[in-house]
């Protein structure tokens, strides 16, 4: 029998604490709602912008191709947890009809804010970091998507982002890191402004799934820059369908539950034990939230980790992808299920990226959840303090999640040797202010204060230099490896961690970029908060160990675990 949001039975089973128990609303999501009720943070954007399909809810075609004006889309939040997987298919497939192919992709704006972080510098082979942010909503503006999405009562409701996450690729491409973050965070979503129509969304605070009714996907990825102070190079978003026929395609992907499991919201009925699902029943795990955990938006999270490593193994496991009838249907799935940005804009683009994402072995993925904690008795999920700002700093640094990064022989490049520095007063130093970031606006005037505090100790050709920049965390680069005792010799006067002196092909010289997490004083802070707050989740610092923390739950691409089943949805 069907259980109820906020009851317990009385019986010799202990239940779970609900979603409803701890705040979480449905109705938006899940209940009809009777005509012109309004409620919460999603119905205050209820006037949000609609986007536009055909009948079919695909994209219209014909006649010359111009830059659509922001359609609405058939998209779906649990799909993105396999977007990088699909890429990784794509690749696979090669130029398959290639013009048609490209047709198929659907592009927008990369970020829609005012404020823009810096790309990440290189290192000092002249390799960047990729951060991709991959996107699902939860629009159900076709008649495909109401059929396999349900909540008929939600036809037409401006779509909000209910699955995000950040893929980190490594500069070196040794190791990814994907982290989620829940889509009831609370945070603050940055001015937007649409470029097809120039409204201009003002800044507020909400959940983060709302930032999608903002303009697009490149508010969401001005808000993730808001939150995390990660820069954001690439976006993708899918639909729903998409993920039906590209879990056929690869021939299933087999999850695993500790029992028998019925959530009657999604249909998701398995028994204990592995099944390998595929079409509706993998949108189902992908969808299902009550069934797992504690009901909440988390479980679900963790599920989509579990699904999206399995997909991996799978992929790379070279087995599923052999048929070139399911190459070209993938191919076709994938394409048409996508929306990116225009970086992104072409299959061999994503052939190419794919081709990167395939260097990085199974067992040097890691999973994360963002760190967080319940607000308002569950209404709300806040970032949780020291642990979320954790994962972004070492995601910032270009440091794996899963800790085995150490030990690595000079990972910048620098010789190990550490040339012997020179006399302060011949060391030329270049001072940048990065202070300004997507949450806050720049300290003027602060590359002249840090510049006249190396004056002051001896750095005689210490001078500021007006080249905006944007970034969270103070940083010293130099070009060649004879220059590392120079930029330590800088560091120590100013009370910086040796972990900030990078070897980069960026910079000529030494370089000095003072960030978000140290907009005042002439010493840089031992606990990195640099004496204000930086934007989401305060300062930066180096992190206490150089690793995910326990509360991010991570998950490694080679691990086989089981969803853990609430007893509330046990059959």
């Amino acid at each position: 029998m069907r259980q109820r949001d906020g009851i317990r039975s009385d019986g010799g089973r202990p239940d779970a604490p609900t979603a409803g128990e701890r705040g979480w609303d449905d109705s938006l999501y899940e209940q009809p709602r009777p005509p012109g009720r309004r409620s919460g943070d999603h119905d205050r954007l209820a006037g949000a912008e609609q986007r536009r399909t055909g009948d079919d809810g695909r994209k219209a075609r014909g006649g010359a191709r111009t830059r659509r004006k922001r359609p609405r889309r058939r998209i779906l939040r649990w799909v993105v947890l396999a977007l990088s997987l699909l890429v990784l298919g794509t690749a696979g497939a090669g130029y398959l009809y290639l013009d048609h192919l490209n047709d198929n992709l659907d592009k927008d704006a990369l970020n829609l804010g005012d404020n823009k972080l810096d790309k990440s510098a290189p290192n000092a082979a002249g390799q960047r970091p990729l951060n991709i942010l991959l996107l699902g909503s939860d629009s159900r503006n076709s008649e495909r998507n109401v059929e396999l999405g349900g909540s008929h009562a939600d036809r037409g409701r401006p779509p909000l982002a209910d699955v995000q996450m950040l893929l980190h690729l490594s500069a070196d491409r040794s190791n990814m890191s994907v982290v989620s973050v829940p889509r009831d965070t609370r945070v603050t979503i940055p001015k937007c402004t649409d470029p097809d129509d120039g409204r201009v969304y003002p800044e507020t605070t909400a959940k983060i799934n709302s930032s999608l009714q903002h303009g697009g996907p490149g508010c969401t990825v001005a808000t993730w820059e808001a939150l995390t102070g990660i820069p954001v190079d690439h976006f993708m978003m899918v639909d729903f369908a998409g993920v039906v026929a590209m879990a056929d395609a690869v021939g299933g992907v087999p999850v695993c539950v500790d029992a028998n499991v019925h959530d009657e919201r999604s249909g998701l009925r398995l028994e204990k034990g592995t099944t390998v699902v595929k079409g509706e029943q993998a949108l189902q795990w992908l969808r299902t939230r009550h069934g797992f955990e504690d009901g909440s938006d988390i479980g679900r999270a963790k599920a989509q980790h579990m699904y999206m490593a399995s997909m991996v193994r799978q992929l790379k496991a070279g087995t599923k992808l052999s048929d070139p009838g399911k190459l070209r249907q993938l191919a076709e799935a994938a394409t048409e299920a996508l929306t990116v940005d225009h970086g992104l804009g072409s299959v061999k683009k994503l052939y190419d990226l794919g081709n990167q994402l395939k260097k990085v072995p199974t067992k040097r993925i890691t999973m994360t959840t963002m760190p967080w904690e319940y607000s308002q008795g569950g209404t709300y999920v806040l970032p949780k303090p020291g642990d979320a700002e954790q994962v972004f700093s070492l995601i910032r640094q270009d440091i794996a999640l899963d800790g085995r990064d150490e030990g690595k022989p000079e990972k910048d490049g620098a010789d190990a040797s550490r040339d012997p520095a020179a006399p302060k007063a011949d060391i030329p130093v270049r001072v940048l202010n990065g202070t300004g970031t997507a949450a806050q606006a720049p300290v003027n005037g602060r590359a002249a204060e840090v510049a006249g505090v190396l004056e002051q100790d001896g750095f005689a050709q210490a001078v500021a230099d007006a080249t905006p920049k944007s970034q969270v965390d103070t940083v010293i680069r130099y070009a060649a490896p004879d220059q590392h005792g120079d930029a330590l010799a800088v560091a120590e006067s100013l009370g910086l961690p040796e972990s900030r002196v990078r070897h980069s092909s960026a910079v000529d010289g030494i370089a000095l970029v003072v960030g978000a997490d140290w907009r005042s004083g002439s010493a840089y802070p031992a606990s990195g908060d640099g004496g204000e707050e930086t934007g989401g989740n305060g300062g930066n610092g180096d992190t206490a160990d150089n690793k995910a923390p326990e509360s991010a739950d991570p998950l490694s691409g080679n691990e086989e675990k089981c969803m853990h089943v609430n007893p509330n949805n046990v059959w």
